[in-house]
């Protein structure tokens, strides 16, 4: 049994939890009639989760001051839908993002507002999984809500789900994307050349694009390709200065040294776009 330290709605209380602390209880009537100090038992609820940090338990509230306890109950299938897709439990945090971010992105298409997203195509590229699993999870919202959400949004509700699992912030995450779209563009503009989404050698180059930035970011580089960085810079002296440049753009971006490895990688996929 828990005690009852807020109830924030009929649907949602804050409970202390001798284990874990302040937690919160989502379930149909879990908080209804209940007053503080009250026990309560956590198999009234349908959700159980744990938000550690002063910060995020004040965040969450908040939360609950403009959203609509029947939205909540929306968002509790979705974060259900994700865990059971991925055998995870989620970072903490995809709670209060991903709620808050949807609710301003049904509101925006109620108003007749329009929602775009430049960087659909490499988010899916960059997350597959996550991709098909926001794809579910926008068609639920729009079923439940007889609504017709973008799909631009599918790749934003992408990126939340990659922070949650992955524990890394929508900063980081985004700033990831925007990175590589940025190269993508820059490697048109220098090849002269407009690149088609559904190109083999464009999907490699973006998958490509994405590890190697994780790697960079992990420092988990033990390649040396010296002599074959030779060979290249004489045989493809276009693409070899190109990937130079994107390396450049790269470690500008990410603040961290590029390897010279990543020359032989990247001129080898510029070189199949440029054979286009």
């Amino acid at each position: 049994m828990l005690s009852v330290k807020k109830v924030l709605n009929n649907n949602v209380l804050v409970a202390d939890d001798s284990q874990y602390g302040e937690v919160v209880l989502i379930g149909k009537g879990v908080g209804f009639g209940k007053k503080i100090g009250e026990t309560v038992s956590e198999t009234l609820a349908e959700k159980f989760f744990v938000l550690k940090e002063t910060k995020e338990q004040e965040q969450y509230k908040q939360l609950l001051d403009y959203i609509d306890e029947s939205f909540i109950g929306i968002m509790d299938d979705l974060i259900k839908i994700v865990e059971a897709r991925f055998s995870v439990t989620l970072y903490e945090h995809i709670h209060i993002a991903l709620t808050d971010h949807l609710f301003y992105a049904v509101k925006r298409v109620k108003q007749g507002l329009d929602i775009t997203n430049p960087f659909l195509k490499e988010t899916e590229l960059a997350y597959p999984k996550e991709y098909a699993v926001a794809t579910e999870l926008i068609a639920y919202i729009n079923r439940e809500l007889n609504i017709l959400i973008p799909s631009g949004e599918i790749g934003f509700v992408t990126l939340h789900i990659h922070s949650a699992l992955s524990r890394r912030s929508l900063q980081e995450v985004n700033k990831h994307t925007r990175l590589i779209g940025e190269l993508i563009q820059v490697v048109e503009e220098s090849l002269k050349l407009s690149i088609d989404p559904n190109d083999i050698n464009y999907l490699r180059l973006v998958r490509h694009l994405h590890h190697a930035i994780e790697r960079i970011e992990t420092e988990d580089y033990i390649d040396n390709q010296e002599l074959l960085k030779k060979v290249l810079q004489t045989e493809y002296p276009l693409c070899y200065n190109l990937s130079w440049k994107l390396m450049k753009i790269m470690q500008q971006t990410l603040r961290k040294a590029v390897p010279d490895a990543e020359a032989v990688y990247l001129t080898l996929h510029l070189q199949r776009l440029s054979k286009k």
